[in-house]
């Protein structure tokens, strides 16, 4: 081209982003000679679609520092940064610059926010932007149902659907697996059997694999795994491996080695490459005592390759995140906070803790790593640091990318006894409410 100009510079980083060429897009951008504020929300938003939430944020201080102009898609992006970290403290500052600078508002950015207090565990400021909004349209419902369903309030979330039905909001195939999935986490099978059955016989909604998923997911976490089976045979679709990992993870819960052999056979045809699935069988037979058939689980991983995820917990304090990995000793404050573990050990040991390693050989990827102790697991690293950093009284906010596993959870419970400070964890599944010694999920999880 003769002449490039800033749209023709852009739309070429926006080409590279949505093939997935992140990198090759940044070097793009780097070269532009200038750039405007669609050009830097092209390359933030990019990062933030492949979830490169720590370079979004670098990204972004880069823009502020250069004066330019934060305009509603640029908010939407970085909210949505905001949203992967957990990062709180960023996500208030930019709703209240969207307020002081009067950013025209509309449907799409409003749900964005919600979305952002929802998974930054702040529920009360997301009902105030809710509630505030008059045009609420399906996506805003949607996102405060699955809002309340990840923090576990069931009941809350299905007020809030029949609420939306009184104003004559018809639900979409979204709703419903929101609403089935707030089921789900509060344990509300008959509640959950109702929606299903309502989805299609009332709204005339087709059952979706994620709404089959979810129906497991509440089956299974019950106890009932017959059932749950059953209805994975009456599919009118062929299940895929989320449906069937549903199973198999309920199958861990209750100690069910026959049918999570059966089912495990199934889903790793579908997911070959996925660790997860690897480690739930190989923790079902830890915890049956059957360390040989853990063994062969080992060696059929390593064959195969497949390696396990590393678990990692992150913590926002005065705008910016701090990620922890298990055992890990490169951040600059390593001695201060591993010191701080060891006070709140002994702390809650007198409060009766002991460490839950559940005889767990091979642990679970949706947990942490258990070749490092379980008392300096990522979460406890980040607890730590908090309560190290965090004002007096302040609430402590993690976020992590795997499941939490049980001895953080028992360990966090007392935390908050013996600390008297609230502690509020989101995992990959949902979020963790720790007060006064108990949990919201009333460990149901």
């Amino acid at each position: 081209m003769p002449l490039r100009d800033v749209v023709s510079w852009t739309m070429l980083i926006a080409g590279y982003s949505q093939c997935g060429f992140v990198d090759e897009a940044f070097q793009l951008f780097e070269l532009m000679p200038e750039r405007n504020a669609v050009s830097w929300n092209a390359m933030i938003a990019s990062y933030v679609q492949n979830n490169r939430f720590h370079e979004a944020f670098a990204l972004f201080r880069r823009m502020q520092e250069e004066k330019v102009t934060l305009d509603k898609y640029l908010a939407a992006s970085v909210l949505k940064a905001c949203t992967g970290i957990g990062a709180l403290h960023q996500g208030k500052w930019i709703h209240d610059y969207i307020e002081k600078s009067c950013i025209e508002l509309d449907s799409k950015l409003v749900t964005t926010i919600i979305d952002m207090y929802c998974k930054c565990g702040c529920l009360d400021k997301a009902f105030q932007v809710f509630n505030k909004w008059p045009d609420k349209g399906i996506s805003s419902w949607n996102c405060m149902i699955g809002g309340l369903a990840i923090h576990g309030k069931g009941e809350a979330a299905i007020e809030l659907f029949e609420e939306m039905q009184r104003r004559m909001v018809a639900p979409d195939h979204i709703t419903f697996v929101n609403l089935l999935s707030a089921c789900a986490h509060s344990g509300l099978v008959e509640k959950g059997r109702h929606y299903f059955q309502c989805m299609t016989r009332v709204y005339g909604i087709e059952p979706r694999r994620e709404h089959f998923g979810c129906m497991v997911d509440l089956l299974g976490r019950a106890g009932m795994l017959d059932e749950a089976r059953e209805l994975i045979h009456e599919m009118p679709i062929s299940p895929d491996a989320g449906v069937l990992g549903a199973l198999l993870g309920a199958c861990k819960i209750h100690g069910n080695i026959k049918l999570g052999e059966e089912i495990w056979e199934e889903v790793i045809r579908l997911d070959p490459e996925n660790s997860g699935r690897y480690v739930l069988l190989a923790n079902l037979y830890a915890r049956a005592g059957r360390s040989e058939d853990v063994a062969k689980v080992r060696k059929l991983m390593n064959d195969r390759g497949v390696k396990k995820v590393a678990g990692f917990s992150m913590i926002e304090l005065e705008g910016d995140v701090h990620e922890f990995i298990a055992g890990e000793r490169t951040h600059p404050e390593s001695k201060a906070i591993y010191g701080k573990v060891n006070e709140m050990l002994k702390a809650i040991s007198c409060a009766g803790y002991v460490p839950e390693s559940d005889g767990v050989l091979l642990h679970d990827v949706e947990e942490e790593e258990m070749e490092n102790p379980v008392y300096h697991h990522s979460e406890k690293l980040a607890i730590a640091f908090g309560l190290l950093k965090a004002k007096p009284g302040e609430t402590i906010r993690i976020s992590k990318n795997l499941r939490v596993c049980k001895d953080c959870h028992n360990a966090s419970k007392l935390i908050s006894k013996v600390f008297n400070r609230e502690i509020i964890v989101r995992d990959r599944n949902r979020f963790h409410h720790f007060k006064n010694g108990l949990c919201s999920c009333k460990d149901y999880w």
